[in-house]
């Protein structure tokens, strides 16, 4: 197993740890331009303030790396971003960024899904391991196996003891293991999204602004944030579904209730959807649930 410790922006740190208690947060790269791909989720992700702090102070498990709209982040995190408001987000991104803040584009940010984060109290910081260099711009990955990323997980695991932090799949004590983390509503819908390849799963629509990550089994319902309890759909689709003016069989075919003609003497556009297969994810994990779309059929879809 690795670790990485990235570099965070102290303005970022200071506000996350001060909204605490958190289940997500969004650690932003302006840029926009490449996906993270050093962690598999559930791997630990820290964060490391700019120098002249070179202390580690917090971090999390990683969920998922994206490039998004930054308003789509904004939308999916809100202030788990690390700013007060979308333009105070945008604010603070065109300071790293060569072409400044043009307010008529949506530019696109890398954005690294950090599950159930902590912050370290300042008494609690940890230096940076001895092999850091200043010249590190972004951060830089251990292998937990070998020094010094051994002792610098031993460590984390000492402050999160100290911290009263517990990881349901990190042991308190004794070698790593990798268990996906829980998903936080911001990263469900980053989940969802990227694993429909952004299309309607239904429509195939691919307009980004008027697609949602939709719950099979609601939250409310004790349905929980896993991408194979989430389908994406058009706005008008999501809101039809969630009504239960329209489900997904456990075969993955679309079916349109009659209610929507009987209701409101209209539909012909969604029942020209009736019996079509949906569109599935290529991971076969991130697949609907057969189980939670019983669940809709029977105790949502109106028939």
């Amino acid at each position: 197993m690795k670790l990485y410790v990235g570099i965070t922006d102290n303005k970022w740190f200071n506000l996350l740890r001060a909204s605490q208690p958190l289940d997500e947060v969004n650690f932003w790269q302006p840029s926009g331009n490449k996906i993270f791909k050093t962690l598999s989720p559930g791997e630990l992700f820290l964060f490391k303030l700019h120098s002249p702090l070179n202390y580690i102070v917090g971090g999390g498990l990683f969920a998922h790396s994206s490039i998004l709209p930054i308003s789509l982040a904004w939308e999916a995190f809100g202030r788990s971003n690390g700013a007060e408001s979308f333009n105070e987000m945008r604010a603070n991104v065109a300071r790293f960024r060569n072409n400044g803040d043009d307010r008529n584009v949506d530019f696109n940010i890398g954005c690294i899904l950090i599950e159930q984060p902590f912050f370290l109290s300042e008494d609690k910081w940890i230096p940076v391991p001895y092999d850091w260099k200043p010249g590190i711009q972004q951060g830089k990955s251990y292998d937990l196996s070998i020094e010094p990323g051994h002792s610098l997980w031993e460590q984390i695991q000492m402050k999160l003891s100290l911290n009263n932090i517990v990881y349901e799949n990190i042991p308190r004590y004794g070698e790593p293991t990798l268990i996906l983390p829980r998903l936080g509503q911001g990263s469900f819908r980053v989940l969802v999204t990227d694993a429909y390849n952004r299309r309607c799963a239904i429509t195939g629509e691919r307009t980004l602004p008027v697609l949602d990550a939709a719950h099979i089994k609601p939250f409310s319902e004790k349905g929980d944030n896993a991408v194979n309890n989430g389908i994406l759909l058009r706005k008008d689709f999501h809101a039809l579904f969630d009504k239960g003016y329209l489900t997904i069989t456990p075969s993955m075919n679309v079916e349109i209730s009659r209610k929507i003609k009987e209701e409101f003497e209209n539909g012909k556009d969604y029942y020209k959807y009736h019996g079509n297969k949906i569109l599935l994810p290529i991971d076969h994990d991130r697949i609907p649930s057969s189980e939670y779309l019983d669940w809709h059929n029977i105790n949502v879809y109106r028939g």
